[in-house]
């Protein structure tokens, strides 16, 4: 079964939001998997990773399954409105409009989360309301055909969710196995709850740059009352 993957890249993209699930879906049996961008010029990921893509926007076939990483890149994303017309033309033929970590967030300036039950990084998870969206927290959490992932390593769960539902539980335990994909993290504190609340701290302030530009971008949407993306009919109050 021939199953064609998008993964958006792009300049600040949080690496293993994109690798993580690229891993996973390149590992399947009949799956194409391509980063899609607006050119084909290299992308420097938030952590300094060079990436490729491999399809321009203009190239781009139908997809089954688009996926939006997310990372500090995302605060430009939620204002380029090319990049949200091609989210929104390729979620109109997709099986699946999917997202990781931050990733979400793009799907709902580009107004496809209005209504929905969806999830991202603990630490931007109120943000979404802003679009429209229910906010749930969840390392998968999926509402119809679309598919949201929490924060970075989530995309792995999630990629191998997404191979269950297109190619079978089977191939998608096969994919596990040949990854060694076993997490036994040597800490417990993968999660806010789990943290103490020193750890808990300290990540908020080594985060809160990001953060804090993307509070600009969500008040400026405020101001001009652009709360979810116009092309969806309507705005939030």
């Amino acid at each position: 079964m021939a199953i064609r993957f998008g993964i958006l890249a792009f300049p600040d993209v949080q690496q293993l939001d994109l690798t993580g699930p690229y891993e996973v879906f390149a590992t399947t049996q009949g799956a194409t998997v391509d980063l899609l961008w607006k050119d084909l010029g290299p992308v420097r990921s938030a952590t300094g990773l060079w990436l490729k893509p491999t399809l321009g926007f203009d190239d781009c076939p139908p997809l089954d399954v688009l996926c939006v990483p997310g990372g500090s890149g995302v605060n430009a994303l939620l204002e380029d409105e090319e990049t949200l017309r091609f989210i929104r033309a390729q979620a109109s033929q997709a099986r699946y409009v999917t997202s990781v970590c931050t990733g979400s967030l793009v799907l709902g300036a580009a107004g496809l989360l209005q209504g929905k039950r969806a999830t991202t990084h603990w630490n931007a998870l109120d943000f979404l309301d802003h679009f429209g969206a229910i906010p749930t927290r969840g390392r998968i959490v999926r509402d119809g055909n679309l598919i949201t992932a929490g924060g970075v390593t989530s995309g792995i769960d999630f990629g191998l969710a997404v191979i269950a539902e297109l190619a079978g539980q089977p191939e998608a335990e096969i994919v596990q196995l040949a990854l060694e994909y076993a997490p036994e993290p040597p800490f417990s504190a993968g999660a806010p709850e789990e943290a103490s609340p020193g750890t808990l701290e300290m990540a908020r302030q080594r985060l809160a740059g990001s953060r804090t530009r993307r509070e600009e971008i969500i008040a400026r949407r405020r101001a001009t009352g652009t709360h979810v993306s116009e092309s969806s009919g309507h705005c939030d109050r």
